[in-house]
């Protein structure tokens, strides 16, 4: 092993430095992305752990080439690699799927816009409105990861964005209030979409309802940014790429808002583009769907 070592210094030497620090540098980031991806994807230590050992074998058979002084290592390696890339793509499917998303979204060639305030503003009334009638709502707003595949069986509205639309849509007893509304730059998309929920252990408090699971979840595989309205004690809620913001009024909402906008807004459907048709979708609880009402929270709990 220390001779194959030695001799791999040996042929480093007739390389130019230049082509060597290249190579070494796209080991390197491709060994420190994988090792990102498995520490922050949600999988038990031990299969972690398992991916890790594997990682170093790759190194020290690939790279070092100690296939040659461990044939039995190498052969095994061999044998049990494709099991390990099935098992990383039945393992890993969930963060796969959110990095296909956002990988294929191409929003560099879209066309970006000026911060839609006018928008903004009508969020924050409707939410402040929502807020003190603690009416539960869920306010979803698309950026530039596409959610046009979770529009399927929610009610296609592509109206202007208001504070009365939003406070008619989320009054207990309409037909769309127990599900979210998605707003796409100053359009409602559509309302009554059900969105994913986050797993329960990614909440950092247990207590928090089905309406902010869905907020911590779509916001996790997407670019999304989603304001929540609790129906128990009124509380504003934000949340981003998987992280919950609670307890904020008027103006840090409106700030927040803004700044997110600004940040990655782009228009798609007010260019003209159609929007298409779906119909309906209506809480099946004999299918397992699961509304966004009714949620649990602990006496004297903030929400």
């Amino acid at each position: 092993m220390i001779d194959r070592i030695r001799q791999i210094g040996e042929r480093l030497v007739g390389y130019s430095w230049w082509q060597v620090g290249i190579e070494l540098a796209v080991i390197g980031i491709v060994v420190y992305l994988f090792v990102r991806f498995v520490a922050t994807a949600r999988a038990p230590r031990s299969v972690k752990l398992a991916f890790y050992l594997f990682l170093i074998a790759t190194l020290l058979i690939r790279v070092l080439g100690a296939r040659e002084s461990f044939q039995r290592v190498g052969f095994l390696y061999d044998s049990v690699l494709p099991v390990v890339i099935l098992a990383l793509l039945v393992i890993f499917q969930p963060e796969l799927r959110r990095a296909m998303m956002r990988a294929g979204d191409f929003s560099f060639l879209r066309r970006r816009i000026e911060p839609e305030t006018r928008a903004v503003e009508e969020i924050v009334k409707a939410a402040k409105y929502l807020s003190r009638a603690k009416f539960g709502a869920i306010i979803v707003v698309e950026r530039e990861t596409s959610l046009r595949n979770m529009l399927e069986g929610g009610t296609v509205l592509n109206a202007e964005v208001s504070a009365p639309l939003l406070q008619t849509i989320f009054f207990p007893g309409s037909a769309l209030h127990d599900l979210a509304v998605v707003i796409k730059g100053d359009r409602i998309l559509a309302a009554g979409v059900q969105l994913p929920l986050a797993e329960a252990t990614e909440m950092e408090d247990a207590s928090l309802g089905s309406r902010h699971r869905a907020a911590v979840g779509v916001s996790a595989e997407s670019d999304a940014v989603v304001v929540v309205v609790s129906e128990e004690t009124g509380l504003i809620s934000l949340a981003e790429r998987g992280e919950l913001t609670r307890g904020l009024n008027e103006d840090e909402l409106r700030s927040l808002l803004i700044l997110k906008y600004n940040r990655g807004l782009v228009t798609e459907l007010t260019t003209g583009e159609a929007v298409p048709e779906s119909s309906p979708r209506e809480s099946n609880p004999a299918l397992g769907e699961t509304t966004f009402g009714d949620e649990p929270v602990l006496e004297g709990q903030r929400r």
